[in-house]
């Protein structure tokens, strides 16, 4: 037996290097899928954020430098596969799933040609129970507290967005099965992302056709399922979305920072134009709001803008204005009248601006 040295044939074949030998062996070990890419991610971003994530959630475990080695991205599909220095770190890398990277969550897999039984004997299957999760805002074994294909991801929330608030926008498509808003440990600050499942899943791609896109003051929402892209509801869906937004539009109201409260109360989803275009029953709501706002103080003005006969769209249609006449009354029943129901509506209180309402501009 004479030893074999690099670059000769043997049987006509060439022969690898024993470390080329072993990479090409473990490769399937040492690789993770990554789905959910967003359109302007490429091999260097990919490679840079992983590198720097593995470190911070001290999951390197082949010495300095990088954790990543190769990236390759199939933008059509918007995955990746990411190959990791070591079997441990790829191991790792898998309790990074649901990690947010350029403001979505993404899928952290095992790629298809992953060998189980193989990769056991290469190195450790399952991540370190001592990785630094928390440095990037993810719990051991979960991605957000949540599981499952209906999981909702909810991004790009104001900071000052309570979890009471968030909720109730969220559950103006059915009640909530879980709920997980996203905050530093540190400070116990929002960071301004969140994740949800419905009790009723069949609201789930409604609920992000809906949110999507929607400005809250300076931010614009992210919605969509937590591990796909966006989807689109079903045709027989749409009459529910149509109203759904329109709620949406509506609560919207409440969810902005309220500042100092004014003398004007603004009840909206409390009417609709129907409601409102016979002359006799336009004077009997009248009198019932007058004599309802009465009951939380002293009512200066009580103003409920009509459509126009012509069919022409006024602003302030539907909605209601109760002047007080002090910032006393107009508190109490703002917080009387904010999520009563008035018939087959539950309505929506927030202050209005003085200097508009006296103006007679009612599309604020």
């Amino acid at each position: 037996m004479f030893p074999l040295t690099t670059g000769q044939h043997f049987g006509g074949l060439p022969l690898m290097p024993v470390q080329a030998m072993t990479q090409q062996a473990t490769r399937h070990a040492r690789r993770v899928y990554v789905g959910g890419l967003s359109p302007t991610a490429n091999e260097q971003s990919v490679a840079t954020f992983f590198s720097q994530v593995m470190a911070a959630i001290c999951g390197n475990t082949a010495g300095p430098g990088d954790a990543v080695v190769n990236v390759y991205i199939n933008h059509e599909k918007k995955f990746a596969f990411v190959e990791m220095r070591s079997v441990e770190e790829a191991s790792n890398a898998m309790a990074l799933d649901g990690i947010i990277f350029e403001g979505a969550p993404v899928k952290v897999r095992r790629p298809s040609d992953y060998n189980p039984s193989l990769a056991a004997t290469l190195g450790p299957s399952q991540p370190s129970p001592n990785l630094n999760l928390a440095a990037v805002g993810l719990s051991p074994g979960s991605a957000g507290g949540l599981e499952g294909p209906d999981r909702i991801f909810v991004g790009g929330l104001p900071y000052y967005f309570t979890e009471v608030q968030i909720r109730e926008l969220l559950e103006s498509f059915g009640p909530l099965r879980g709920f997980d808003l996203v905050k530093d440990r540190e400070t116990g600050n929002s960071k301004g992302y969140a994740f949800c499942i419905y009790q009723d899943l069949s609201v789930t791609d409604i609920a992000c056709a809906a949110l999507n896109g929607i400005k809250m003051g300076d931010k614009t929402l992210t919605v969509r399922r937590a591990n796909q892209g966006a989807t689109q509801p079903k045709p027989e869906q749409e009459s529910i979305l149509q109203h759904v937004q329109q709620q949406i539009a509506l609560q919207r109201l409440i969810l902005q920072p309220q500042g100092l409260p004014t003398k004007v109360v603004c009840l909206t989803q409390a009417l609709s134009e129907d409601d409102l275009r016979d002359d006799d029953e336009y004077d009997d709501i009248v009198e019932d709001m007058r004599q309802e706002g009465g009951k939380h103080g002293a009512l200066v003005n009580v103003v409920i803008p009509r459509p126009n006969p012509n069919g022409e769209p006024l602003p302030g249609v539907g909605k209601v204005f109760l002047e007080y006449s002090d910032v006393e009354g107009s508190q109490k029943a703002q917080a009387a009248m904010n999520g009563r129901r008035f018939g087959e509506n539950q309505v929506i209180a927030v202050f209005y601006p003085e200097n508009k309402f006296a103006q007679g501009e009612y599309d604020a």
